[in-house]
């Protein structure tokens, strides 16, 4: 498809530049360009719509010997002490 883009000059010359030190077209850079960053922002989206799922000990409630009254015996249980 044919488009037309109003790219600010110091991006266009950037863009021209590379483009001429990797034998590619400008067509071609730009065009890499767009779907590297779309593919980071599907990336990005996909990563913030992951649930964070809470996986209950045995039966359901809390693990054995985790009191929520002692924060410091909560913090010991969940780094792993």
């Amino acid at each position: 498809m044919r488009t037309t883009l109003n790219l600010p000059d110091d991006l266009y010359r950037e863009v021209r530049t590379t483009a001429a030190a990797t034998g590619r077209t400008v067509t071609s850079v730009v065009e890499e360009a767009l779907r590297d960053a779309l593919a980071r922002y599907r990336a990005e989206q996909a990563g913030a719509r992951t649930p964070f799922v809470v996986t209950p000990c045995g039966s359901g409630g809390l693990a054995p010997g985790v009191d929520l009254d002692d924060s410091a015996a909560l913090v010991d249980v969940l780094e792993g002490r």
